[in-house]
């Protein structure tokens, strides 16, 4: 019996690597993390430079501030905390890989109105390998998700398929090119929605996303998570600071200590680049960008 999703959608997931579920998010609850949001804008105008809070646009000033992330913000927001745990959330997450769930990271992505960054193509399995890949992402749209505002754009069925290189001449770039690895962009589908639609995507699924090149934001919360018997792989981007510490990130049921192994390609994130631990910074190694001249596909 399932708790919140239908056969038909589990089955789509299954199939296809992503799901949206419109307006899963309540309005209340986005209007709270709007509020949280405009804090940390007005926090961004006292930095010459990006932190461990807040990722800054290459373009921000304090005098013309640009926010592009908020980094692990269930941990510096009660109320995107909360949101976390909640059913609106869980609920969907247990539905698709079990009662037992691990917390890998959160970050809020912003894309501000006429300039918001591109994220280039990547497998979010290429920075963190596990055991077994029963690894997920969901995305909440704090903002109406439209084809001019960059909403995220995934491969359907490429969580099926290869962990690709993401290296560039021997250093981790975190992003392919799908016309390299034998793939057209024209088959990519855009996950739009109103705002408060949440989406899941599969952590090996081809996915990117293209500039803001509308008059208005686009705002998506990540929860990243995994089974709790989905343990790193050495090498991998996931922090490890021992058992006890990683028992803390549990979201719901049970941890445990018996990894399940999967037969599943995997490559190792190494060696990382020498720059800060952002996927805009690392992306920056890429020497050529698939998102400079794409042109979006309406669907």
């Amino acid at each position: 019996m399932t708790e919140h999703l239908t056969r038909t959608q589990i089955d789509h997931y299954n199939a296809e690597g992503y799901l949206v579920l419109e307006r899963q998010i309540p309005e209340d609850w986005l209007a709270k993390i709007r509020a949280e949001i405009a804090r940390f804008e007005e926090e961004a105008k006292t930095l010459t430079a990006s932190n461990d809070r807040l990722d800054l646009e290459d373009t921000h000033t304090p005098q013309d501030p640009r926010l592009r992330r908020i980094k692990l913000p269930h941990t510096i927001s009660d109320v995107m905390r909360d949101l976390m745990y909640s059913d609106h959330v869980l609920g969907p997450a247990r539905d698709l890989i079990g009662p037992n769930l691990r917390l890998h990271t959160t970050k809020l992505n912003m894309k501000s109105a006429g300039y918001g960054a591109a994220v280039e193509w990547h497998q979010d399995y290429a920075f963190y390998p596990h055991t077994n890949d029963d690894i997920l992402a969901i995305g909440i749209c704090i903002d109406d998700m439209a084809p001019e505002n960059g909403p995220l754009m995934v491969f359907p069925g490429s969580h099926k398929g290869p962990v690709y290189d993401h290296h560039v001449d021997g250093v981790f770039a975190g992003a392919m090119l799908p016309e390299a690895n034998g793939l057209s962009q024209s088959d990519a589908v855009q996950l739009t929605g109103p705002a408060g639609s949440m989406s899941i995507h599969h952590g090996r699924i081809i996915h990117g996303s293209a500039l803001n090149t509308s008059a208005h934001p686009r705002r998506i919360l990540f929860y990243e998570m995994m089974a709790a018997d989905a343990f790193p792989i050495m090498g991998s981007m996931t922090r490890w600071d021992g058992i006890e510490d990683y028992d803390t990130r549990m979201l719901c049921g049970e941890s445990t200590k018996n990894p399940r192994l999967k037969d599943i390609p995997v490559r190792i994130p190494q060696p990382q680049p020498d720059v800060p631990i952002s996927i805009y910074e690392i992306q920056k190694g890429m020497k050529q960008r698939a998102f400079d001249t794409i042109t979006q596909k309406d669907t």
